[in-house]
């Protein structure tokens, strides 16, 4: 486990705005209690409580990555209008300490799916 810091930052702020996710003309999620997690230099990343994501849609995959700041992640696909989107979510369940924030969260591949933030 590491610790971020002055070499590897990582910040979560609560979102002013909506966050919208959806496959095709199918919303996925939408919030108004989206964090915003800012990585060191990678592009920010929306999490989104399950509360505010349509958890029918969304079926858990095998798929389990490591991230040695924020712990093990598992994967989720999206079935919407007779398409399966693989692997598309991800979500820390039991993040490490300094990520707690985040635990349970949904957070979602902008290739697979569009993310946009909406006035609220």
């Amino acid at each position: 486990m590491r610790i971020p810091g002055p070499d590897h930052p990582i910040t979560i702020t609560q979102n002013p705005k909506r966050v919208r996710v959806t496959a095709g003309d199918v919303v996925i999620a939408e919030s108004s209690q989206a964090l915003t997690l800012k990585e060191a230099s990678y592009p920010p990343v929306h999490y989104i409580p399950r509360a505010d994501a349509n958890m029918a849609l969304l079926h858990k995959t095998a798929r389990s990555t490591h991230c040695p700041y924020k712990g093990d992640a598992s994967y989720f696909s999206i079935d919407a209008n007779g398409t399966t989107l693989d692997n598309a979510i991800w979500s820390y369940e039991e993040p490490f300490p300094a990520m707690t924030e985040i635990a349970g969260f949904l957070a979602f591949y902008p290739d697979k799916v569009k993310i946009e933030e909406v006035s609220a």
